[in-house]
């Protein structure tokens, strides 16, 4: 089952709702773009680089693998 395009943008969505924080604030906490974080998780954006997932992991306290899963 090869649906990892979606799944990324699914999970980041579903850690940064579990902490419950904005696309805003997780995007600053990431240091990265907030339409970054909107459009990787509305799927807009497939195949995020590895950097930006990784920050966005770091700024959601989860592993890398939590999120690629």
């Amino acid at each position: 089952m090869s649906k990892q395009e979606s799944t990324i943008g699914e999970n980041i969505k579903k850690y940064r709702q579990k902490l419950g924080i904005s696309q805003d604030l997780l995007s600053k906490r990431a240091n990265l773009a907030f339409h970054t974080i909107a459009k990787i998780e509305a799927g807009s954006t497939p195949n995020p680089r590895i950097e930006t997932v990784k920050k966005i992991a770091d700024a959601l306290g989860v592993s890398l693998d939590d999120l690629m899963k």
